[in-house]
């Protein structure tokens, strides 16, 4: 059989869609997913295939660039597969974001929110982060750049973050924008220092070599944790590495490594190993502190968690004498931030680790109107724990990108609670939920959080109010 003839169409993109994608139209009225392309280019494209009615396509020329590109500002940006959207235009995001979720509760949850807000956008474009994870690799990325120069390529090992599409190549990060400062400093000098002692770089498929993950978390007044993880027990030669990082960093607040000889890279059923400092850094949201642990689950955009949590919370309209639930609530963010106004509030997380953090931070900022449970919430939410906690006046759910459970919707329909925020990550599955509940709640307003400039990902919080039976 002979090789399928290739075909090129003519595509106007017009919107954005999920994985740095954006989302075009061809005269015919064919739809096209297509890569790098910006809302409002004109391309034509290399058709790749069809999924679902919807074809993918490959740029191979821009015929008329859209108003809204713009330069982007870091070295990686065609080959890293983080900031996808830099070189779109801010603001565009910002409504192409809003988009989505409207057309989401339109098209999924087939209800109008009585209000939808226009988007919160981030105050800042750049090192908003708070914990960055980079991978080793003994087979680094060839990037585009140099597949398109006349200087011989040389391959070999790095550290960075994985190109997309290729789970056994990692592009070599020399600048990230997205973590203030050490993290470059402590990520090149670890990788420098590692090529330098002929340290072995990870392989993936074949599941050998020494290095494997490094994860930097910052914090307010210069703190800095690193946890370095290895595949095999290596002592002194993991440890001679750490050493040199704290000769090169002397002020940094806190070391681990941490020995992971399984088949993926989570570390959070593993001991870790304390090398050096503290055990935690410090993070502030509004007036409360916060203990973070190697492990420890916290909003990666501490700035912008702080004006999502506010949202949440002028949406609930907590008073004195409400009780509130906190479903999901990981450490307890959102749990303290509502303790502040409730009369009490009570958070349900399956993370046993998350719970201890969770407790740990309502004694350090001396709430004691707080009870957090342990336990999946679809198995923890039902008549008895009512019975036993009192039912709510507002409950708060912050899920997963699944979304709820529909045990808990039903819990929740039978709760009897008069006001219900939601706060999601997903649009789809939050506009799914709102579907599914919609027969006893009406959804008052929504709003978008714009949580990770330069990404598809999408943080929303909405309101809903029981109905009134007639």
């Amino acid at each position: 059989m002979g090789r399928k003839k290739e075909v090129f169409k003519t595509v106007r993109l017009f919107d954005i869609a999920d994985k740095g994608l954006a989302v075009g139209k061809e005269e015919s009225g064919q739809i096209y997913m297509v890569e790098g392309g910006v809302p409002g280019d004109l391309v034509r494209i290399l058709k790749l295939r069809n999924r679902k009615g919807v074809g993918r396509g490959r740029i191979v020329e821009v015929l008329e660039y859209s108003p809204h590109r713009t330069e982007p500002f870091c070295q990686h940006f065609e080959d890293c597969g983080g900031c996808k959207w830099q070189h779109y235009e801010y603001e565009e995001q910002l409504r192409s974001k809003n988009r989505i979720v409207k057309n989401a509760i339109e098209r999924i949850a087939k209800c109008t929110p009585g209000e939808f807000g226009e988007p919160v956008p981030a105050p800042r474009l750049t090192q908003f982060r708070n914990k960055l994870e980079y991978t080793f690799s003994e087979k680094r990325w060839i990037t585009k750049r140099e597949a398109e120069g006349n200087k011989d390529i040389i391959a070999g090992s790095a550290l960075g973050f994985h190109r997309p599409g290729a789970f056994d190549k990692i592009v070599d990060i020399d600048e990230c924008h997205l973590q203030p400062e050490p993290t470059n400093g402590i990520r090149n000098f670890i990788r420098d220092y590692a090529k330098q002692k002929d340290l072995e770089f990870f392989n993936i498929r074949e599941q050998k070599g020494l290095l494997r993950t490094l994860m930097v978390r910052t914090g307010p007044g210069g703190q800095a944790m690193a946890v370095l993880s290895c595949f095999r027990d290596d002592r002194v030669v993991i440890e001679d590495l750490l050493q040199a990082l704290l000769a090169e960093f002397p002020n940094l607040t806190s070391v681990f490594y941490v020995i992971n000889p399984k088949g993926n890279d989570t570390i959070l059923d593993l001991p870790l190993r304390h090398f050096h400092g503290r055990t935690y850094i410090e993070e502030s949201l509004a007036d409360l502190e916060f203990r973070i642990g190697p492990k420890s689950f916290f909003q990666t955009n501490p700035e912008q968690a702080e004006r999502l949590y506010e949202l949440a919370l002028d949406f609930a309209g907590i008073d004195s004498d409400s009780t509130v639930y906190d479903l999901y609530c990981g450490l307890g963010s959102i749990t303290l931030f509502a303790a502040r106004k409730a009369g009490k509030v009570i958070g349900i997380e399956s993370v046993p680790e998350a719970v201890e953090d969770a407790r740990l931070n309502a004694s350090i900022n001396e709430i004691d109107n707080v009870v957090f449970f342990v336990g999946e919430v679809e198995n923890t939410l039902n008549e008895a724990f009512f019975e036993e906690n009192g039912r709510p006046e507002v409950v708060i759910v912050d899920p997963p990108r699944a979304g709820l459970h529909k045990k808990v919707v039903m819990a929740l329909i039978e709760s009897g609670v008069d006001r219900l925020v939601y706060v999601s990550c997903n649009p789809a599955t939050q506009a799914r939920d709102i579907g599914l509940l919609k027969e006893s709640y009406e959804l008052m307003k929504i709003r978008t959080v714009d949580m990770f400039p330069h990404t598809s990902h999408i943080e929303t919080v909405a309101l809903l109010e029981r109905k009134t039976m007639v």
